[in-house]
């Protein structure tokens, strides 16, 4: 009897891992960024769009075949396998992984699917049994190997900490003038530092940082939780679908001594920067992808303008697509904002049946009077929401094309 589950799938997407950096030479880097997968993904799917074909030849379930496979290309096709699959798989977040994701990796690391290699088993590690049973517990988790590491760092430190101690002595009446010599160098830099034309001041003034000074009142008006409706699906040109289609997403923005943190929930990856009034009525927001490397990912920038007590206010941003590979193109495009309220906590739900059965981000809002509201972020077309005033602001004419690229932006529906 094999494996199955979480554990399974981690030691099978470790193998392929080990498989595509041998074939390849190139490097994955295992973090939290879904984008270091993005290669191994590709390549899997080039096996998993297949599989509705090849169950007799490599052994596997029947897959029905994808309507949508020769029109679509990644990663929107039925059987597509994401570089953030690959990571919350790989950090034990998905307990039930979808068979094709399984059978795809079964193939490319075996040359045949689940219930075949479980007629014949060649990796014994993959056999459920006593003896792996304590190489089970430890799991090929990135996390569980990230504690493991961390306890060995601490006993490490321990020892080392105890020999130094044994031989301090000596060196302790060396390393204290050191300390001195150190420490009157480091005041003297610092005060050339202080004098210099790089210090805070000069900064602020060069990147416009803070420029004006915000009032409470303004602090109130853009304080709180947001609806964004954006139109930026229609630009992709990899989604045969794309006509009128739009996402909405939840933005978070919190005062923070003098500027803005801003949030922004997407239905597949997040935004994070700061608004700034530049003057009354008038704020610009920076924002970036996020992520866990600091690298700089994406850059936005937006200008709303307050001066209108509307329900919908309008946007104009510097943004993009955000469509895989060469389809990504940079774009000016409108968005509209909506106020909800403020206060409370914001909660992502992940990994739980509502996800599966919606396939969308699920976000909860818990307000102060302990009451919540959950939104489905996913993308949808601009008839479903049945509001003419949105449908004016969002259309296909709220996007702008850094250059001109005809049948980018659909016109129309395409024929079925």
């Amino acid at each position: 009897m094999l494996k199955k589950g979480k554990e399974e799938i981690i030691y099978l997407l470790n193998k392929a891992i080990e498989k595509f950096q041998a074939d390849t030479g190139k490097l994955i880097i295992q973090n939290t960024n879904r984008k270091n997968y993005e290669e191994l993904a590709i390549v899997l799917s080039e096996i998993s769009n297949q599989l509705p074909e090849t169950a007799s030849q490599f052994g596997h379930i029947v897959y029905e075949a994808d309507p949508q496979k020769e029109k679509a290309e990644y990663p929107f096709r039925k059987y597509d396998i994401t570089g953030g699959q690959i990571k919350d798989a790989l950090m034990g977040l998905v307990a039930n992984p979808r068979p094709f994701l399984v059978d795809t990796c079964y193939v490319y690391l075996y040359q045949m699917g689940r219930q075949a290699f479980e007629q014949n088993p060649i990796d014994s590690a993959l056999i459920a049994s006593k003896e792996n049973e304590e190489f089970s517990k430890d799991s090929y988790s990135i996390i569980t190997e990230n504690q493991q590491l961390k306890l060995k760092l601490a006993n490490l430190k321990k020892d080392t900490d105890a020999t130094i101690l044994k031989k301090l002595g000596f060196y302790r009446m060396i390393f204290i003038p050191l300390c001195i010599v150190f420490l009157i160098t480091a005041i003297y830099t610092w005060n050339l530092y202080l004098q210099s034309d790089t210090k805070w001041e000069t900064i602020q003034n060069d990147f416009n940082l803070i420029p004006y000074k915000v009032t409470q009142s303004e602090i109130d008006q853009l304080e709180g939780i947001w609806i964004c409706y954006t139109s930026s699906p229609q630009a992709r040109l990899s989604d045969p679908n794309r006509y009128h289609k739009v996402v909405a997403n939840l933005v978070e923005i919190k005062y923070k001594n003098g500027y803005f943190a801003y949030h922004r929930y997407g239905a597949s990856f997040d935004h994070i920067g700061y608004a700034q009034f530049e003057s009354p009525n008038l704020v610009s927001i920076h924002s970036q992808i996020k992520n866990t490397d600091k690298k700089v990912e994406y850059p936005r920038h937006s200008l709303l303008s307050l001066d209108k007590k509307e329900e919908y206010l309008s946007v104009i941003s510097a943004s993009w697509n955000f469509d895989a590979g060469a389809n990504n193109r940079i774009i000016g495009i409108r968005e509209v904002y909506k106020k909800l309220g403020k206060g409370g906590r914001i909660e992502e739900v992940i990994n739980t049946p509502a996800n599966a059965s919606c396939q969308c981000k699920i976000i909860k809002w818990h307000k102060n009077t302990e009451s919540t509201q959950a939104f489905y972020l996913k993308n949808m077309f601009l008839d479903s929401l049945k509001n003419p005033t949105l449908s004016n602001l969002i259309n296909e004419n709220s996007i702008l094309l850094k250059d001109p690229e005809a049948g980018l932006i659909l016109n129309k529906k395409s024929p079925e």
